[in-house]
């Protein structure tokens, strides 16, 4: 299939800009939804159809293995002169397909080792991190479902939670999540997305009650914006000119709601779904590790993205238009942040 070329400018500004794979820091965390990453067998417990040869999509190894390239493509470019430290991915079928992306693809000579779990999601569709042992050492990690207030645990994904040392020089706590989505209607679905924010909150206030000085990077798709209540008022992470309440956290991603880009593209509006969140020990410059605002942001290579014939402008380069084929990534855009060892 033919693309019309794209030629893309955004300017470099402030920590919603783009990234720049010439320059990063001593250690770069990248977060990734990539869109239905399934393999292509038939597993009688997941929702798992739509992703077989024999299905309207027609979703065979060929495909398969052009999206791992592509997926290996986009980590390796978004590492700048090195592939990231760390990549959080999410909708992925199981831990099978991302091994074969760290083993059939461009990946396969950079070490990763696989952090998952399947989750309890009716479609099979899990959060993973990829890791390399070089530069960071995980001491524990779990995963947190969300549980209603009677104690059951709803069928969606569930927050990754990794606690390590970065290159031998201090502890940090990484969590990777993908909120309920949107699809069945936002009134429909908003409390799902708060109950994942109180999730998220109760075991962040776990750790800073132990550890006040905790260093906590949190990444992920929210599937609700920085202004939203879930992300403001419930997980209390908030733009660093209102983040001054004790345990609040800061989101790198607010204020880039209003720009004319995102990180996913709904009709013709952008929309920061993917963010970056953190305690205030990580804009701290004195610790061991630390980053700054403009460390962070939303990666915007021009191959990422295709014409928008319908609403103008650009659009994400997916790997389906509908149901039709186009050979693409994703219908979002990575996040990274980079960080600085004393």
């Amino acid at each position: 299939m033919k693309r019309t070329p794209v030629i893309v400018f955004i300017y470099l500004t402030f920590y919603c800009g783009f990234l720049s794979a010439q320059q990063r820091g001593d250690f770069r965390i990248l977060f990734y939804n990539v869109e239905n990453l399934f393999d292509t067998e038939d597993n009688p417990y997941t929702e798992d159809d739509e992703f077989l040869p024999d299905s309207e999509r027609r979703w065979n190894n060929y495909r398969l293995n052009n999206k791992l390239n592509n997926i290996a493509k986009v980590i390796l470019a978004s590492g700048g002169w090195e592939s990231p430290d760390i990549v959080g991915l999410c909708e992925v079928e199981n831990r099978k397909v991302v091994e074969q992306l760290l083993n059939n693809s461009s990946l396969k000579n950079q070490k990763y080792k696989v952090i998952h779990k399947e989750s309890p999601d009716p479609r099979g569709i899990d959060v993973s991190m990829i890791y390399k042992e070089e530069s960071f050492r995980p001491l524990k990690y779990e995963y947190n479902g969300l549980k209603n207030e009677d104690g059951e645990v709803r069928k969606t994904r569930e927050i990754l939670y990794v606690k390590g040392i970065v290159k031998e020089s201090d502890t940090l706590h990484l969590f990777f999540n993908h909120w309920p989505s949107r699809y069945s209607g936002y009134l429909e679905t908003v409390e799902f997305r708060k109950l994942a924010a109180r999730t998220l909150r109760n075991r962040i206030d776990l750790i800073l009650s132990d550890n006040p000085d905790a260093k906590v990077i949190i990444m992920g798709d929210f599937n609700d914006q920085p202004t939203d209540e879930s992300l403001t008022s419930l997980l209390l992470a908030k733009s660093g000119t209102d983040a001054s309440e004790q345990n609040t956290l800061i989101n790198l991603s607010a204020g880039c709601e209003t720009s004319n880009y995102g990180t996913i593209k709904y009709q013709s509006q952008w929309q920061i779904y993917d963010q970056v969140i953190v305690s205030k020990e990580i804009l701290d410059t004195v610790q061991p590790i630390f980053s700054s605002p403009e460390n962070a942001g939303v990666i915007h290579f021009d191959f990422l993205l295709t014409e928008d014939k319908k609403y103008r402008g650009l659009k994400p380069f997916r790997t389906y238009n509908g149901f039709s084929y186009e050979g693409g990534f994703s219908d979002h855009l990575p996040v990274y942040i980079d960080l600085f060892i004393r």
